[in-house]
């Protein structure tokens, strides 16, 4: 099916990851039922009109889809066509010819640097290994802009204490390097330390459970859910908050914006400039409530 061999183009070839394939794949499936009243194998895509095509998406409207998740879901649609047209498969992509709705810039989520130090300052019980290695989680998280699947996927190898920098698999198969600061190196060396004491490790991974196995991706969420939970400052509370967070401490901090792309490995430079947005917000706040200037009324003309 035509669909199928998309999906393994996307992940085979493009090395998009799993999640995102599965997200293709529902979209597109979905789509095909709605075409073909449920036999998704009769989809004939030169066969689809403009007019098909919104009318899927005023189905999904009804359903209660909001307008992000129908934009999404059109997508998928335009890039199983432009991939068939690549392959000389269809000559025409209605899709392209259907009018999306414009959605408002949506800011990263960000957790300010004070309460990130209050979060990390916490004392805790050195001699408890889950403890140790749940603050090493976040502050690894904060302090290097790593992914949640980074993180998980993170080989002992890779953690180099001499040179202070971790070796990340990224997406599509693409490996980069991150330094570290001291602080980060103290709690790794009393990590391996603790975990070479209380832990007999079954793999290559750095970051183990108290069973010597791998984390996994809900683990990670819950203790980063519950620790962001618990400083407030945000209403999100995802491992992906702290990978904001850090391109924003970054900039505000002087660092020059192509040194934080490659730190967090974008392909391009326009995913790190939303960050500029932070800053330019977080700046305009400080401003607003510390020049006395901009705290003193108007006068005839002012507000």
């Amino acid at each position: 099916m035509m669909i199928e061999g998309f999906l393994k183009y996307l992940r085979y070839e493009l090395n998009y990851s799993v999640h995102t394939v599965l997200s293709y794949g529902n979209d597109l499936r979905q789509f095909a039922e709605f075409l073909t009243r449920g036999d998704s194998e009769q989809l004939r895509l030169d066969d689809v009109s403009v007019n098909d095509i919104r009318e899927w998406m005023m189905s999904l409207s009804n359903a209660g889809d909001c307008q992000r998740t129908i934009r999404r879901k059109v997508q998928s649609v335009r890039a199983l066509y432009k991939y068939m047209q690549r392959r000389a498969l269809i000559d025409r992509n209605p899709a392209t010819m259907v009018e999306l709705a414009k959605l408002p810039k949506r800011l990263p989520t960000y957790v300010r640097s004070e309460n990130i130090n209050a979060l990390l300052d916490q004392d805790i019980d050195l001699a408890d290994f889950t403890a140790v290695r749940n603050k090493l989680m976040l502050m690894m998280f904060y302090e290097t802009g790593i992914r949640r699947a980074e993180l998980i996927g993170l080989s002992d190898v890779n953690v180099d204490a001499s040179a202070m920098q971790i070796k990340v698999h990224g997406k599509r198969n693409k490996d980069r390097i991150v330094p570290f600061g001291s602080e980060l190196l103290v709690w790794i060396e009393r990590y391996r330390h603790l975990r070479s004491q209380q832990v007999t490790c079954e793999c290559d991974e750095f970051f183990v459970r108290e069973n010597g196995k791998p984390l996994y991706p809900s683990l990670v969420y819950k203790v980063v859910h519950d620790a962001l939970q618990a400083a407030g400052g945000t209403d999100k509370f995802s491992p992906h908050v702290l990978r904001h967070s850090f391109a924003s401490a970054m900039l505000n901090n002087g660092a020059q914006l192509n040194n934080v792309k490659e730190l967090l490995g974008h392909e391009s430079l326009a995913a790190t400039q939303v960050y500029t947005h932070i800053t330019f917000s977080e700046l305009k706040d400080n401003y607003q409530s510390a020049h006395p200037r901009a705290l003193k009324k108007g006068g005839h003309y002012g507000n």
